[in-house]
């Protein structure tokens, strides 16, 4: 079967073996259009290694052992081996375009090997849905190679989402690049997405349906909120907001000293 004609309705992921040998704690873990999961962890618990395995499809051909299943199969070799099927976007820290062309002829280009229909109209689209991500906005006209580093995630999370319509989007700890991530969940949600996220952000974590707990090489556990941490997510979402209001004051070089004394209370 051609692999894009496969319509990928759950992602499973069967248990390895920890560091000591043991099978990991876990049953499966199913990833779901629309869903998004949080992995979450100490600096070198495993965390990439387990995207490592989602992207690369692993058949227990990782040092971690899993299995990864599309549609409760092993997916089509294409999968793996041709960039062009592969239906998962992985977008990191150190994601980086180096082609030295305005945003819209890169995005262009990209629309064009896809076959897709009006070229302009899908660039515009991805350009403002990239916008919605980022304070600093994107222009079609400035070289792909002068976006800072937090307008390069966001465009490529944009052309995930819009160009190469990936069905699974990983993203390994882009919180860093001052994106904003309530607006990425609100966009992967909207746009029927699984999206994985590597983070060490408490607001990433409680906003995701899942959250994967790693420890020492392995899956720890499997949270599924059941609505005791909405109160904690609320006072955490709004206390992110304020910070971001001071961050924005601070770049456009306005005082702060009125804002901090109202913290507490609304900038």
């Amino acid at each position: 079967m051609d692999p894009e004609d496969i319509d990928i309705r759950e992602i499973r992921i069967l248990p390895g073996t920890k560091k000591n040998g043991e099978k990991e704690g876990y049953d499966n873990i199913v990833i779901v259009p629309g869903e998004t999961i949080s992995i979450v962890g100490p600096t070198g618990s495993g965390k990439s290694a387990l995207i490592n395995d989602i992207e690369m499809f692993a058949r227990k051909d990782t040092v971690t052992g899993r299995t990864v299943l599309v549609n409760g199969a092993h997916p089509p070799e294409e999968y793996v081996r041709d960039p062009s099927k592969k239906p998962i976007a992985s977008i990191t820290q150190n994601t980086k375009c180096l082609a030295d062309l305005p945003v819209s002829e890169f995005l262009e280009m990209h629309i064009k090997a896809r076959k897709m229909g009006d070229v302009e109209d899908v660039a515009l689209k991805t350009i403002e849905l990239a916008n919605e991500f980022v304070g600093e906005k994107i222009s079609g006209d400035v070289k792909i190679t002068g976006l800072s580093g937090g307008q390069t995630r966001a465009l490529m999370i944009a052309d995930a989402v819009v160009i190469s319509n990936s069905p699974i989007i990983l993203l390994d700890e882009v919180e860093n690049a001052g994106i904003y991530k309530d607006k990425v969940i609100e966009c992967v949600k909207r746009f029927r997405k699984a999206v994985v996220f590597v983070t060490h952000d408490p607001l990433i974590s409680l906003m995701c349906d899942k959250r994967v707990v790693m420890s020492n090489g392995a899956v720890e556990k499997v949270i599924k909120p059941n609505g005791e941490e909405k109160s904690t997510l609320k006072e955490i979402m709004q206390t992110d907001r304020r910070i971001d209001i001071v961050r924005e004051k601070i770049r456009s070089g306005e005082s702060i000293a009125d804002c901090w004394q109202l913290f507490g209370q609304a900038c």
